[in-house]
C-alpha cells in the first residue's frame, strides 16, 4: 500500500491507546497517520473531525447495534471499522465489522489486518486483495487438513493468531470453505494438485 492510511483509535484507556499507537509505529512498511480519542460517547463527532480511513473501536463500549447505526443512520460507507477485542466476543456481534484485531495479536497479525483493508487515500478499494506470505502458509496448512492447533505448532504461533489469520483470509478472498481454498491454492500454485487430490476436506473456515 503506497497511500497514507488515516487511523482513528477511539478507546477510553490511555494505556491501550498508547500501546496500539506504539505497535502501529513499528509497522514501518505502512504509511500511517494516527489520531486517538478517549471519547467513545461522541464517535460521530470524532469521525467528522479526523475524517479517518479506518476507525478502531471496542465493541463492548459501542454496543451491538453500532455498525448498523454507523452505516445506515450516520451514512459512513467509506470508513472501515475495525473491532478491537480485549476479550472473547460472540462472532455474530462482529460480523458487520471490516476487520478484527485483539490485544493479544502480534504486530505481524495487526499489520496483516490493516493491509487486508487495502484502502487508498481516494477511498477506493483494490479489487483484488493479495495474501501475505504468512497467510499463504496458512492456506497450504488448511489444504493439508491441519487443525488450528496443528498449524499453531507448525508455524510457532498461538491458536488465536491462527484464527485471526483465517478470518482475514476469508475476508480477503471471500472464500469460506477448505474446498474453496484448495481450488484457490491450486490455481495460484501454492500447492500441486497431485499433493492434494487425496485430501479429505471437512469443516468450513
Amino acid at each position: 500500500m503506497s497511500n497514507r492510511l488515516h487511523i482513528l483509535i477511539t478507546e477510553p484507556s490511555i494505556i491501550i491507546r498508547s500501546g496500539l499507537v506504539s505497535v502501529f509505529r513499528r509497522l514501518s512498511s505502512l504509511d500511517l497517520e494516527i489520531a486517538e480519542s478517549g471519547d467513545v460517547m461522541n464517535i460521530q463527532e470524532q469521525v467528522r473531525r479526523y475524517n479517518p480511513d479506518v476507525l478502531i473501536v471496542d465493541p463492548s463500549y459501542v454496543g451491538q447495534l453500532f455498525m448498523s447505526k454507523f452505516r445506515n443512520e450516520w451514512r459512513y460507507s467509506d470508513v472501515k471499522v475495525v473491532a478491537l477485542l480485549n476479550s472473547l466476543r460472540d462472532k455474530n456481534m462482529l460480523s458487520d465489522y471490516d476487520a478484527v484485531i485483539s490485544l493479544y495479536d502480534t504486530p505481524d497479525t495487526v499489520k496483516d489486518a490493516l493491509e487486508s483493508l487495502h484502502i487508498k487515500k481516494s477511498g477506493e478499494e483494490c479489487e483484488k486483495q493479495e495474501l501475505s506470505p504468512r497467510e499463504k502458509e496458512i492456506v497450504v496448512c488448511v489444504v493439508k487438513g491441519m487443525t488450528n492447533k496443528q498449524m499453531a505448532d507448525e508455524l510457532c504461533l498461538s491458536t488465536h493468531t491462527i484464527m485471526t489469520h483465517r478470518r482475514n483470509i476469508s475476508s480477503k478472498l471471500q472464500i469460506h470453505s477448505p474446498a474453496g481454498l484448495t481450488i484457490y491454492a491450486i490455481v495460484n500454485k501454492l500447492v500441486d494438485i497431485n499433493d492434494v487430490k487425496n485430501t479429505i476436506l471437512s469443516d468450513d473456515l
